[in-house]
């Protein structure tokens, strides 16, 4: 199947808001699908609650649309009763990070075979606008109208630190790596957690400066440091601005792997 043809032609047009990122993320997903040469009747797509929960319900073949952060605890156990099953999880930084941020930290810890794709947009989109536990210091929002004063959770330094044996990071400004990294992932037993910084104009834009599309994806674009690039500034001795995030294949290693086919 082409990418194209694992898309539910009945539920178009999507409720995305224009220019959001999320329609990207799917696309790329589909894409790395495709190359894998992944079977409908042996993929199930999960998702807990929120813009990029609805992801899912877009694609033709078994899915489940769970409860708030409860993704990765459903992914869990479909994995184990059915090890022969490719999992994906599609999630938020609400979903994940924040009533999910225990599920997260456990499903790495055991290193549940699946591919976890999220979604961050830095901000609650779905709900009204509300700060999540990745909105960056300062930033505005409707539960932040004075600026973010706390610091923001590095999702992809979490799920290093809890075991994921694939994590890797990019924007949806990087479509050609995004695709490598989610197919690499899924290649890898074990968690794969592949981060997606991505836009959100309606909701974080428009509270940040950020109203045109165009602004948000220059915005993720100048503000992604590659990792090389970072590690030399570091050997050089050179302040990396804190604004900054890292992109690329953070950590790919071979640990023990739960619900992996025997």
């Amino acid at each position: 199947m082409t990418a194209e043809e694992w898309y539910r032609a009945d539920r178009l047009p999507h409720i995305y808001c224009a220019g959001c990122g999320n329609g990207t993320v799917i696309n790329c997903t589909l894409a790395a699908v495709e190359e894998l040469g992944w079977r409908r009747e042996e993929t199930v797509f999960i998702s807990g609650i929120g813009c990029s929960s609805r992801a899912p319900g877009y694609i033709l073949t078994d899915s489940l649309h769970t409860t708030h952060g409860r993704a990765l605890a459903f992914a869990t156990g479909v994995k184990l009763a059915n090890p022969g099953l490719n999992v994906v999880v599609f999630t938020g930084d609400g979903d994940l990070a924040a009533i999910g941020g225990n599920h997260f930290i456990h499903a790495c810890r055991r290193n549940v075979d699946m591919t976890v794709v999220c979604m961050n947009n830095m901000i609650y989109g779905m709900t009204g606008g509300q700060g999540s536990p990745t909105t960056p210091p300062g930033a505005f929002s409707t539960t932040t109208p004075y600026g973010s004063g706390e610091p923001a959770f590095d999702l992809a330094e979490l799920a290093i630190a809890a075991g994921a044996n694939y994590v890797a990071r990019w924007t949806s400004y990087h479509v050609k790596e995004l695709v490598k990294a989610i197919a690499a992932g899924m290649r890898t037993p074990g968690l794969s957690f592949v981060e997606v910084m991505t836009q959100c104009p309606t909701n974080y834009g428009r509270h940040n400066r950020l109203r045109r599309v165009s602004d948000m994806i220059e915005y993720l674009r100048t503000h992604a440091l590659l990792v090389q690039k970072k590690e030399r500034l570091v050997q050089e001795g050179k302040t990396v601005p804190d604004e900054m995030f890292t992109v690329g294949e953070l950590v790919r290693r071979n640990r023990p792997a739960m619900g992996v086919r025997r």
